[in-house]
């Protein structure tokens, strides 16, 4: 299961991800995204992932090409941060070698 709430605020939009980040709920997260981005109004837009259990590959390769495409994610707890610092990673990297 996946739970996505949205709280707007007056400087940034917050889409807080909750439960397991696994197939068919991986699409939920990218199509929440892009809704969430279509209204923003000059404000940011930040995926904040809280009390998730469960990443999988396509988690992963969802929450990459998002932060490839702009948005920024926020962790809350060991295991997500350690996910989120090891895809800024290799965004960077992809980055640094389209770069080249």
């Amino acid at each position: 299961m996946l739970k996505i709430s949205l709280v707007d605020g007056r400087t940034q939009r917050r889409l807080i991800v909750e439960g397991k980040l696994i197939a068919p709920w991986v699409a939920e997260l990218k199509s929440a995204c892009e809704d969430a981005r279509a209204d923003l109004c000059g404000r940011g837009l930040v995926v904040e992932i809280k009390h998730v259990t469960t990443i999988s590959q396509e988690g992963e390769n969802v929450i990459l090409e998002l932060i490839n495409a702009g948005i920024r994610f926020r962790g809350h707890g060991v295991f997500t941060k350690r996910v989120l610092k090891q895809l800024t990673r290799r965004a960077v990297g992809n980055f640094r070698e389209m770069k080249k």
